[in-house]
């Protein structure tokens, strides 16, 4: 079961960020450990992958069937288990007692950003923090507690573990943002899952939440998770017809601002280069 995603064919762009992250502080090398950390990093990934797909009840990841499709849920939700309990163990291995508390907390992040997102806001403005905020707990956190649990290894200066908490953090939300962006302009061949998915979830996204500004009409969909007849069409049509992916869009572009600031503090290096083009390539993906 656990082979079944672990085939090489997904983006493995957290471990290629921590990775660059790690050589960018330590000058070219890599330690196990944070090795290590590269690869417990894609697990905690891959395991909420696998419990996610139960939750949401998809069909599709990575543009294949989904575990729980295959084997279903029961499986499924173990398999999840079992990579983090692997993930766990190897996190153990490294011996590092800041480093274990700093990856611990992504898992508990993970877990209350999920239980934000079953949940949604009356007001307006709240909903827009919410979904920030959810945002940083189910996508960011992971990225940006890596990118620090890397540093930790090599240097003893909190400012340098928060120069790559913050980097980590930055491209983590604006590579969330831009997903969202996609499940509105991406056809589902191209993104390997149907597009308008977090609609049929009943998700309000940044597109969806801008669009809300120009059609108020939105707000009572949102509220009732868009689940009345012909609801994911219309929001659909409003988000199409308004800024709101664009808007996302340059949400996305000013917190990849911030992440090239951050990262341009550390010392120069091929690797610093690679974390700043990173940022373009989170802006211009498709899919």
């Amino acid at each position: 079961l656990c082979d079944y995603y672990f085939d090489g064919k997904g983006k493995a762009i957290r471990p290629m960020i921590v990775v660059l992250m790690a050589r960018a502080m330590n000058i070219h090398n890599l330690l196990p450990g944070q090795r290590a950390i590269a690869m417990i990093s894609e697990m905690i990934h891959t395991a909420s992958l696998v419990h996610d797909d139960v939750i949401d009840g998809s069909d599709q990841r990575r543009g294949k069937r989904t575990i729980n499709e295959v084997w279903g849920e029961r499986k499924a939700i173990l398999a999840g288990d079992f990579i983090l309990s692997v993930a766990s163990m190897a996190l153990a291995r490294i011996g590092n007692i800041s480093v274990v508390k700093v990856l611990s907390q992504v898992i508990e992040d993970l877990v209350r950003g999920e239980f934000m997102q079953l949940g949604s806001k009356e007001n307006e403005n709240e909903r827009f923090k919410h979904y920030l905020e959810k945002t940083f707990k189910k996508t960011a956190s992971l990225i940006a507690n890596s990118c620090k649990a890397v540093s930790i290894l090599v240097s003893p200066d909190p400012e340098v573990h928060e120069i790559a908490y913050q980097y980590g953090r930055n491209v983590g939300i604006a590579f969330q943002l831009v997903d969202d962006v996609l499940d509105f302009t991406s056809g589902a061949s191209h993104l390997g899952k149907p597009t308008a998915a977090d609609l049929k979830l009943g998700l309000a996204t940044g597109p969806v939440l801008f669009a809300c500004q120009q059609f108020p009409e939105l707000h009572a969909m949102i509220m009732r998770r868009f689940s009345s007849k012909g609801d994911v069409d219309r929001a659909w049509q409003y988000v199409l017809q308004s800024d709101g992916v664009q808007q996302t869009r340059f949400l996305a572009q000013r917190y990849c601002q911030e992440a090239i600031r951050q990262i341009s503090l550390l010392r120069p290096s091929p690797e610093r280069e690679a974390l700043i083009r990173l940022t373009e390539m989170v802006l211009s993906r498709d899919k």
